[in-house]
């Protein structure tokens, strides 16, 4: 049997039990990572501090005596990278502590790691079953012009994110639309919120990265890969969240469960 959906174009194919076994490896895969970012050294958890900052650091410069690394080179003095540029400047010292300038929404800050942190340690998050339903067919179309448009961040301020195009999909019957950011390498990131959210998931957003877009648009949007942004687990993260037009009208039964 082939699923078609008239509405997008695509047709999805049920995964043979060998298909399906794969699938759900990677899947499950991918889950792990996704708690490795978490607890891994310099991972989301060792965050232990975000210091705001008047202006913008261009270089700096360390006492005698003081060893640090820069990029794991040592090294007494030098110009700062942040972390929106190519290749940002990352000063380690005594082994355990890191910091980079980090920048949101056009401001400077300074961004600290320690790994010896204790909240480095974490359960197993928690995840939705597996749901072959809310893997669906989906196009993507590009608007004439990228836009910035307001979305809510960390701090409960609106400010500009980048919106690419859109993807629109069936599901249940219905047609929906979900603004989204192309990456480089075509993928597409979204932000998004359901029926789900202030319930099962996190309040303000879920993320979820899609495969490569085809050539003629066509995407498959598989919610068993939606996670939670890192703010939901440190105050040191910057989060953009879904904008009011990515609000889903249906409960989204796939990828991670926010444990609060």
């Amino acid at each position: 049997m082939v699923i078609l959906d008239l509405f997008c174009g695509s047709i999805i194919k049920p995964m043979t039990s060998k298909k399906q076994l794969e699938y759900e490896n990677n899947l499950l895969q991918w889950r792990a990572k996704k708690h490795d970012e978490l607890v891994r050294e310099n991972g989301w958890l060792t965050l232990a501090g975000l210091f705001w900052l008047q202006g913008k650091i261009k270089r700096f410069q360390v006492a005698e005596g003081v060893r640090v690394k820069v990029n794991g080179r040592l090294a007494q003095k030098a110009v700062l990278k942040s972390n929106q540029e190519a290749k940002p400047s990352f000063i380690t010292w005594h082994d355990n502590l890191r910091f980079v300038v980090h920048e949101h929404a056009g401001k400077p800050a300074i961004r600290i790691w320690d790994n010896l942190r204790r909240e480095r340690s974490l359960a197993p998050l928690k995840w939705f079953p597996i749901n072959t339903d809310l893997r669906i067919p989906a196009r993507y179309k590009r608007y004439p012009d990228s836009q910035h448009i307001p979305h809510e961040d960390t701090f409960g301020e609106m400010v500009d994110d980048r919106i690419d195009g859109y993807v629109t999909f069936k599901f249940m019957g219905n047609s929906y639309k979900l603004d989204v950011t192309e990456t480089k390498s075509h993928t597409l990131f979204i932000k998004f919120r359901d029926e789900t959210s202030n319930k099962e998931t996190y309040p303000p957003s879920r993320y979820y990265y899609t495969e490569p877009v085809a050539k003629n648009g066509s995407v498959t949007l598989d919610f068993n890969y939606s996670y939670s942004p890192p703010c939901a687990f440190t105050a040191y993260a910057t989060c953009i969240f879904a904008p009011p037009q990515n609000k889903l009208p249906f409960r989204v039964e796939a990828g991670e469960i926010y444990r609060g």
